[in-house]
This record gives structure tokens, sequence and C-alpha cells, in this order.
């Protein structure tokens, strides 16, 4: 299906990929100094045309990696815009982002970048495509009910991205993928990204890709500039603990990620209520979507400190100052735990995420330390919450201490 390309040669400058000089010219404008590594692998073979599959974590520097090609190879002759590439995401917010991102790279003001997704009335958008848009942005189910109301006209359509794929079959889109995918028009370019390669992605690329080629970017999860510690909490303890770290830690901005929206609202509440903090805001599904534009725009503009959250931020939320991650509750996947951590220690920078586990969660602690690779540290906080509990306890939880694998770790 697949073939796999070999990285050493890729371009080391915007430069040298063959960008025309209005491209390089906005890139140096917006602060793109040089390619990253995703940039430069992907860049030159997608304006050959190939259709390509980027493995790659978050923080990569992807969006660029396909808009810029787009944006090189769009056709603007046309009296009215036409819809030439899609790109499909699997949360609002990615949405936004990735429209936010493309729009600002466009070396020409005239290019004309629409965002759809549910929680907005669906008749503005409807609007904006009557107008014509080079560039569509969606989430799969939003972009759909478009195509059946025949609203977007794809006919033209050369160019289509699964930004995300794997969070997308997780979180139920594949049948609307498909359904979009059929209507696309053939021959095309397609550009898959995923920070993981599951069975059901491997099959939708073997449907809807001609030969794609394969580049990984991830061969070392754990990322390098990331501390990843844990401490042993017990349920009843965890909102003092994590009150504790944050007063310790002082984080220039946090976020913490919590399993449920109900749990993420309660302890929201809670620090308002029983915490000086200053800035502190909250985001989950339960949410209106102009309550999330709003907290995720004071969280970019820092006037937002302590985000707490779910998943729903989990991949793709491009805010570069996240100083610290803390894992309230352990994510129920260890991929998730992966795209957590990744919002800290972004382009370089350095970061650190704790992860609170209660004693019976041995085993998924263990579950993410080999999907890491790597041993999460003990925290020297763990000494106190074995003090407040009036006896020694081991500061791993039970699960994992008969593991051969991590006795060095005790």
């Amino acid at each position: 299906m697949t073939k796999r390309v070999n990285k050493r040669k890729q371009a080391l400058s915007f430069e040298k990929m063959g960008l025309s000089d209005e491209m390089v010219a906005k890139l140096s404008e917006v602060g793109y100094e040089k390619p990253t590594p995703v940039q430069a692998g992907l860049i030159p073979l997608a304006m050959e045309e190939s259709d390509l599959i980027g493995q790659s974590q978050t923080g990569t520097g992807k969006t660029a990696a396909f808009g810029i090609p787009i944006l090189e190879q769009l056709e603007m002759d046309s009296p009215r815009p036409v819809t030439q590439a899609l790109i499909l995401t699997p949360t609002r917010e990615l949405a936004v982002q990735v429209e936010r991102e493309i729009t600002k790279l466009a070396p020409n003001h005239h290019v004309r970048c629409c965002c759809l997704y549910g929680g907005r009335p669906i008749k503005t958008q409807i609007n904006q495509l009557k107008k014509g848009c080079h560039i569509v942005v969606g989430t799969p189910g939003r972009v759909l009910d478009h195509l059946q109301r025949r609203t977007l006209n794809i006919n033209k359509l050369w160019f289509v991205v699964l930004d995300e794929a794997d969070r997308m079959l997780d979180i139920g889109f594949r049948p609307d993928i498909e359904r979009i995918m059929r209507q696309c028009p053939t021959p095309r370019q397609t550009m898959l990204l995923s920070a993981t390669l599951p069975p059901p992605i491997v099959l939708l690329a073997k449907r809807y890709m001609h030969y794609p080629k394969l580049l990984n970017f991830s061969p070392k999860i754990a990322v390098e500039t990331i501390d990843q510690k844990y401490l042993t909490v017990p349920y009843e303890m965890k909102d003092d603990i994590l009150v504790e770290l944050l007063d310790r830690e002082q984080p220039g901005q946090a976020i913490i990620f919590c399993r449920t929206k109900l749990g993420t609202e309660r302890l929201y509440r809670k620090l308002l209520k029983t915490t000086d903090f200053d800035s502190i805001g909250t985001i989950h599904g339960d949410m209106t979507q102009s309550a999330r534009d709003r907290m995720m725009k004071g969280f970019r503009e820092q006037s937002v400190r302590f985000l707490v959250a779910t998943d729903v931020v989990g991949r793709g939320i491009d805010v570069s100052n996240i100083s610290h991650i803390i894992n309230y509750d352990v994510p129920e996947l260890s991929d998730d735990y992966v795209h957590r951590v990744g919002r800290t220690g972004r382009m370089g920078k350095s970061g650190i995420a704790y992860t609170l586990v209660t004693p019976d969660q041995g085993g998924e602690l263990t579950r993410i330390e080999q999907r890491i690779n790597k041993l999460l540290e003990v925290d020297k906080l763990q000494e106190k919450i074995n003090e407040a509990r009036g006896k020694e306890i081991d500061a791993r939880p039970s699960a994992r201490t008969s593991k051969k694998r991590y006795r060095r770790a005790l």
C-alpha cells in the first residue's frame, strides 16, 4: 500500500523547496524561519502531487505542511472562487485553528477559506459558501450536511486532507468520512495525517488513496523537552494535592485534564470557590460553541492562566506558552496521554507534565509507560502524601510492582 520515504533527503530551508518568491516572503513575514522535520518531509512531495501519509505527533507544524502546498497550487483565475481543497478535522476548535493558520499563510489576500462546523448557524455558512471559497475546513458531520444540502460544491476539488485521522475515527466519524470521500472527484491528491496508524486508518488509506508514500516523524513518542512525573494519590486527596502542586509550581499557563465533562465542570467550580488562583477557565463538550470559542481565545491571549478541560483540547490546539500539563484524571487511552502531554514542550520549548494516579490505577500507568517507552518519575511531593496517610506506602500503584521491567524505578 505505502512506500516509505528516506527523510535524509529533506530540504533544509523553505527557499530550497521550490516555493514561489511570494510564499517565501510571506513565511518570513509571519515568523517561519526554517521548516520543521514534518514540513521539510511533506511539502516537497506534496508539491509533486503525491498522495501522502504523515505519521506525527501534534505540535510539529503539520498545518503548514499541507497548507503551503495547497496555497501554492490554488487556481485563482476564476471570477468566483471554487472549492479546490477540503480539510477534515476531528473538532471544531481544530477546524478554527487550521482555518486561521492557512489564512495567515496565504500570500494572496484574495484567497478565501471557509470553516464549517456544528454549533454555529448553518445559514451563515451557506451564505459564505454562496460567495465562494477556495479552501474549506470543517468537521465531517457538518461538511457532510452541506454536501447533502448541495450547498457545498466539490466538483472542482483536487486536494483532500484528513487531519488527525485516528482521532476522527476514535470519535465515530468513519461513516461520515467514507461518505464524503466517495463524493470527492478523482483523480485528486489526498494527504492523511495521523499520530498512529491502527488498522482502520490503513484500510481507509487503501480505499481512498493512490499508492501513498508514508513518512513517519514520530520514532520517539516521549518528547525529550518534557519532564514527566506522577503521584500516587488517594481519590479523596486529589483536589488538595492539585492545589498544592499549582501553588508550588506557579505555572505560566497550564491545562488540567479530566476524563469527563461532569468532572471537568465540578473541578472548575471547586477551584473557583476554594482557591485564590486568578484566571481559571474551563472547556468541555457541554458548553455552547460561542462559550468554547471565547474560552480558547482567552487562553491563547493568556488572559486565562489555568484551563480545566476534557480531551476536546487534547489534540491540535496550538498554544505555544503552556508550561505545565496536569492529568488530574489518568486518560482512558495511552494515546490520549501522548496528546495531552504534547500540549507543552512545543517547538523545542521545555515543559513539565504531572499525572495523579489513584492506588488502583497501576495497570493504566504501566500502559502509558510502555506506550512512551519511558518511566515516569515519582515527584518529591509523594513523601508528603505518604505522611498524610499515616503510613509508608509504595509510591508505585500496586498493579505495577510485580512487573520486572519497572522494579528498577522503585
